[in-house]
């Protein structure tokens, strides 16, 4: 998950610097990785858990589940939107993140409860503090170095090292503790999961208490706000939005898709006003950026099947042995992180290795459309060409999955937000970025909808799974074709904006 960009200019701190860049990096750095390290803990069971516990195990609880997970990501997104709000406006990026963290932890014990209501209101409780701690912690990033600062790019790509390692590791333990320590293949205790989780969000919350120190003010309250007054009612405000996120989960994907879909629309037509009101220039940037918002959708509703309908793939239909020892389903969730960090900067030396020929932001956005339904590809592939005699595919189908759809991630995720900041009318960036959130958890939404269809009625098998991913091989690789074909019309609304 992205977070926000920090756009305005301010004063900075003399900070001790350690390895080149301002010593709390590092404090940050580490309270992300142990928030991501309890965010992706928890991603690739929940589908499973929801299934074993609330269904009996039974394929027709797949497309709920399925949905319930879409739904979830949403609205953490969403979430962002009024996080980012509250930090800015009302108690300063420090206290957010504080508040943040205590409740997003209380949520994660909380879906350890095998009580189906206590989960959904766990899995609320998660989406609520997520909003106050994510887009701040990567806001205060920013505000450790002037805006022309050349270390700037570098410091959050480190910033983004600590995101992809602590959802690289936390997969890898909590696979290996749900299977093979306190449960077994074919049971496993997801309970241990969450808990661990839970754990690692409480790391974060401790670590980020005793650093914030070295911060030196930055992220303190704004003005009029220095009072525990505010943080109190920011509390109880997050508690009581609790019950309505929980709400919005029950509605179910298909209404919630309305919702989001409802907000969206209502935020593009204010950009779009705002933009008519300063000119053609800002209004064809804003129709732009509404285009590239159009097909972020696209890409999200197919990549995030990782954590839905891929986990029934791996559990059900990916060949997992190596000669008796079982490759644990959670491990998967890491195999993205990995390819992260080994292709970004592959990717980086790629982009200015290439020069005048290096792509525009349109047709890097159309290949990251493309690689995504490549994915999808190998899928059809292996489900109508290598299934064996026990209707399973071989493990390195999948593995090699999660590694295209990185490419497509490098190629999209990392200049969205910048394009935001770019494109965006001055007097609405905040607007424009929520444009971002919303189009990502409206595509996360869309995935979990996606994902029951591929479950079908009773249970994902190789005939629905082939079905689906057929589907979502022409659904991304024809608007990706069409974007990278029309992406000089869309740059010449850009303006020159590279």
């Amino acid at each position: 998950m992205s977070g926000a960009v920090d756009t305005q200019p301010g004063h900075v701190p003399d900070y001790a610097q350690v390895m080149g860049h301002p010593r709390p990096l590092w404090m940050l750095f580490m309270t992300e990785f142990w928030e991501r390290f309890a965010f992706y803990g928890i991603r690739w069971a929940l589908v499973l858990y929801i299934v074993a516990q609330f269904h009996g195990g039974s394929g027709t609880g797949e497309a709920p589940a399925n949905q319930i997970y879409g739904a979830y990501l949403a609205l953490v997104y969403a979430a962002a939107i009024f996080g980012g709000y509250v930090a800015d406006r009302v108690i300063g990026y420090q206290r957010s993140i504080l508040v943040g963290a205590v409740i997003m932890a209380a949520g994660l014990f909380m879906i350890a409860v095998p009580n189906e209501n206590i989960f959904q209101l766990g899995l609320a409780t998660i989406i609520a503090g997520n909003g106050l701690f994510k887009p701040n912690i990567s806001t205060m990033v920013g505000k450790l170095y002037t805006t022309g600062d050349e270390r700037r790019d570098s410091g959050f790509t480190l910033f983004y090292m600590g995101i992809n390692l602590g959802a690289m590791v936390s997969p890898l333990l909590t696979g290996w503790l749900a299977e093979k320590v306190f449960g077994a293949e074919g049971m496993p205790a997801y309970k241990v999961v969450f808990i661990t989780s839970g754990i690692g969000m409480l790391v974060s919350l401790v670590w980020f208490w005793f650093g914030r120190s070295q911060l030196k003010g930055v992220g303190t309250p704004p003005a009029g706000g220095e009072g525990k007054g505010r943080v109190l009612l920011t509390a109880i405000g997050a508690v009581l939005a609790i019950p309505v996120i929980y709400f919005l989960l029950r509605l179910g994907a298909s209404t919630l898709q309305w919702v989001l879909t409802a907000m969206f629309i209502g935020l593009g037509i204010l950009l779009l006003v705002e933009g008519i009101r300063n000119g053609p220039k800002q209004r064809d940037m804003v129709i732009a950026m509404l285009i590239i918002f159009a097909f972020n959708v696209l890409f999200w509703c197919f990549f995030e099947q990782a954590g839905s309908s891929f986990s029934f793939l791996a559990d059900k239909i990916v060949n997992r042995d190596f000669g008796g020892w079982i490759f644990p389903v959670g491990w998967f969730q890491s195999v993205n992180s990995v390819a992260i960090i080994t292709l970004a900067p592959i990717m980086a030396w790629l982009w200015v290795k290439m020069g005048r020929a290096n792509p525009s932001i349109p047709r890097k956005f159309g290949l990251g459309l493309i690689f995504n339904g490549l994915a999808f590809l190998l899928l059809m592939f292996a489900l109508s060409t290598l299934v064996d005699g026990f209707g399973k595919i071989p493990f390195w189908t999948l593995f090699a999955v999660y590694w295209i759809q990185s490419i497509g991630e490098l190629c999209l995720s990392p200049i969205g937000l910048s394009m935001v900041t770019k494109l965006a009318p001055l007097r609405l960036v905040g607007f424009g970025m929520g444009g971002w959130f919303l189009s990502t958890g409206i595509g996360n939404n869309l995935s979990g909808i996606f994902a029951s269809h591929v479950s079908g009625e009773s249970g994902m098998n190789v005939e629905s799974a082939l079905s689906g991913y057929t589907f979502g091989f022409w659904a991304l690789v024809i608007p990706g074709a069409l974007l990278f074909l029309i992406a000089p019309l869309i740059q010449k609304l850009m303006h020159g904006v590279k």
